[in-house]
């Protein structure tokens, strides 16, 4: 039995976090999409399982609904989907779509109720509201089945830091469920867990499309390979990303950091399709003003989005230039007292909300109004 394995497309997504870009992630997430297929057919997949999240919400343009079922059910290999939290399966969801019943290789399973697959079985355990501390899982009964045995799951693993239990499945479900491989939604970056006997038999494919900075190993699929029930499955995974979300940082200590921070930008590839997130810390002399404000030219000009958190970078407490080169009268007498209050060793009552971070920003942009507007 050798089949694909996907989650979390989470089609449509707002994704506001990343301002006018939004619009080119939910582009992407098709486009993803499409290549999902095309793994399947180039790794000889007999089917296709998705484990839930195939949209953001319930409340999705209907005409997605029709693009999702259509890329699926161009796969021409059957394809097995479960309702998520985020799209459970109630009255009005996306799961009422006719989408659905035209696509015929394409099957959504409404049901805790094993259905046949090619070389097997598969247990699948859909979601029917957004929340629950309930283990999924536990409506799989196949100890006794015959054949290879499949499971497909949306939830949290046990050891998964979370606020609150939100469908918990235990770490030997697999085991404790008779099950050759149970195929997990929910998180994003791709997870395999080793059972007590050192095999893989349960598996976050994570999302085909990375969603945000900081998932882990994101943009994935897998392949799953099982020789015969009882076996090791041999789980391959597939890279299905087309953007990429690099987080850099930097310590700007000495002239000529930001220059080498800035060959190291613009040395990046295909920059239309990155997502950057710079963070600077360290100090800043006034002559090196210019370079910050070329990188982040060239960060908004380049790159598909950008965000830089120069909130940790202070001005240089040796350069007397910040202050010096200010006009004689209050915007000097301003400029003294904001490098004070930037400096981190000072001690004197700071007013209300003039923390630091906050002094050292407006420093930096009183000195760059200043060069503004200076002849």
């Amino acid at each position: 039995m050798k089949f694909l394995h996907t989650a979390d497309w989470q089609l449509g997504m707002k994704a506001a976090h990343v301002g006018r870009a939004g619009s080119r992630l939910r582009e992407e997430r098709l486009f993803a999409a499409r290549r999902v297929v095309e793994a399947a057919q180039a790794h000889s997949a007999q089917f296709i399982l998705v484990a839930g999240d195939t949209f953001e919400d319930n409340g999705v343009d209907r005409l997605l609904v029709q693009k999702a079922a259509d890329i699926l059910a161009a796969s021409n290999i059957p394809v097995f989907l479960i309702p998520g939290n985020h799209d459970p399966f109630i009255p009005g969801s996306v799961w009422e779509h006719p989408a659905w019943k035209s696509a015929e290789n394409v099957q959504v399973l409404y049901e805790e109720q094993p259905v046949k697959i090619p070389g097997g079985l598969l247990y699948p355990c859909p979601i029917c509201e957004k929340h629950s501390g309930k283990d999924p899982t536990a409506c799989i009964h196949a100890v006794e089945a015959t054949g290879i045995k499949l499971g497909m799951a949306h939830g949290t693993v046990e050891g998964v830091q979370q606020e609150e239990p939100d469908y918990p499945i235990p770490r030997n479900a697999a085991l404790r469920s008779g099950l050759d491989y149970l195929a997990l939604g929910h998180w994003h970056s791709t997870a395999i867990y080793e059972g007590r006997d050192g095999v893989a038999r349960m598996a976050y494919s994570g999302t085909h499309e990375t969603t945000k900075f900081g998932e882990r190993d994101s943009g994935n699929i897998l392949i799953v390979d099982i020789p015969s029930a009882g076996a090791a499955p041999v789980i391959t995974t597939v890279h299905t990303g087309g953007l990429t979300w690099q987080a850099l940082e930097a310590d700007i200590r000495d002239r000529g950091d930001l220059l080498r921070l800035r060959e190291e930008i613009e040395d990046i590839e295909n920059p239309s399709s990155v997502l950057i997130e710079l963070c600077i810390r360290g100090l800043l002399s006034a002559e090196d003003r210019g370079e910050m404000v070329h990188i982040g030219e060239i960060l908004s000009s380049r790159f598909l989005y950008s965000h830089v958190d120069d909130l940790h970078l202070h001005p240089s407490p040796e350069d007397e230039s910040w202050v010096a080169s200010l006009p004689l009268g209050v915007i000097r007498e301003a400029g003294a007292r904001l490098r004070e209050l930037a400096n981190p060793g000072f001690s004197g009552r700071r007013p209300d909300g003039a923390s630091e971070e906050v002094a050292s920003r407006a420093l930096m942009e009183l000195y760059a109004l200043v060069r503004k507007v200076s002849p």
